[in-house]
């Protein structure tokens, strides 16, 4: 029977590992690591904030689009606290830690990539059901988007926890990862390879709704007596998902890569040289999505301006306001209140006249 070793503190399986580049982080190059977190930290925590504040303020954002775009955010803010607690534990700090806080510390980052993955799932999901239907806004309920959330939150706690109960090499030595010290290979091979096919399968189903929603768009857009705004409502609100998803793809597969060369003991691939760099641009993904957010929609912007002015709204200038955003809220003449209407479909109930621009496309 294999001895356990739960009681030893991490420089015991960095020894045991060979993993050496932990000392590496001293001297210049941990405080511009440091100082490049600490930047990206405060940005993602007031950025993200902003655009939780918005959602729940502005009233044309209360749609299960924009909730789900609101638990992304969350995710992100959740992102920003992983870090901070990694940039107090790593470096020298590693070898000091037990392992009961070393897998709190990588708990934390797995948790947080885990929330915005399903959430990205759950927002193709969404569009598929609305984009199918030529609405802009799906028919889901609020208790449903509750319900949703909650559910993504619990996958996500549960995937970050999975080595602590027990997916882990405290009792083989022998299967334990180089990056990962405590970390069974197998465990890093499984979940690299999982978040790079639901990458795959997402940047996949994306595609295919905004060529749906393209082919449609041109097709009734001959058809209707709606503005070119409103007409044009569906495509940019897929070009905002696509981008918030390419952004996650791009920023995370390399990571991932590098924990899946690791997974399969490929020792000269030189990944302990790069793990930290990859990492920063794994952070880099939250401090880009609240960018994205304001550049896409302009009523998301509009909205963080004036709470960052610290200004309230005029009601009067609100209701004279011609300016839609990129959801374009037109609420359906159907008492139930469940559909928003497309402007594809409903250009001429949505509002008359021209609705001007509707932001970046």
């Amino acid at each position: 029977m294999n001895e356990c070793y739960y009681d030893k503190r991490m420089d015991f399986f960095y020894n045991k590992t060979n993993t050496d580049t932990v000392d590496e982080w001293t001297g210049l190059q941990l405080i511009v690591v440091l100082c490049f977190g600490t930047f990206f930290c405060l940005f993602i925590f007031i950025s993200n904030s902003l655009v939780i504040a918005a959602v729940v303020k502005n009233k044309r954002f209360h749609f299960p689009f924009y909730y789900l775009l609101a638990n992304l955010a969350a995710a992100d803010f959740f992102a920003g606290i992983a870090y901070v607690f990694l940039m107090f534990n790593t470096g020298p700090v590693s070898k000091t830690l037990t392992v009961n806080r070393w897998f709190l510390r990588q708990g934390l980052l797995d948790t947080s990539l885990t929330a915005s993955l399903v959430n990205l799932l759950v927002i193709a999901v969404e569009r598929h059901m609305s984009i199918m239907r030529m609405k802009i806004h799906s028919n889901l309920t609020k208790k449903r988007v509750t319900f949703l959330i909650i559910s993504i939150w619990a996958i996500a706690i549960f995937m970050g926890a999975v080595p602590t109960l027990g997916w882990n090499c405290l009792c083989d030595i022998t299967a334990c990862s180089s990056l990962a010290p405590i970390y069974s290979r197998s465990y890093l091979v499984f979940w690299s390879v999982l978040n790079l096919v639901v990458f795959f399968i997402m940047v996949v189903v994306y595609i295919r709704i905004y060529m749906y929603v393209q082919r449609k768009t041109n097709v009734l857009s001959s058809h209707t007596s709606g503005s070119i705004s409103r007409r044009r409502t569906p495509v940019k609100l897929m070009k905002t998902v696509m981008t918030l998803l390419g952004a996650f793809v791009v920023c995370w597969t390399p990571g991932l890569v590098v924990l899946l060369l690791d997974g399969l003991n490929c020792t000269y691939c030189g990944i302990q040289n790069v793990k930290r760099w990859f990492l920063l641009l794994a952070l880099l993904n939250s401090v880009m999505n609240p960018i994205i957010y304001s550049y896409k929609d302009d009523e998301m912007w509009g909205t963080m301006k004036k709470m960052i002015c610290c200004s309230s709204e005029d009601k009067s200038q609100d209701r004279r306001s011609s300016r839609i955003p990129s959801a374009v809220l037109c609420r359906s003449m159907d008492t139930s209140g469940h559909y928003i209407e497309d402007g594809i479909i409903q250009g001429t109930i949505c509002g008359k006249g021209d609705l001007g621009d509707n932001g970046n496309s």
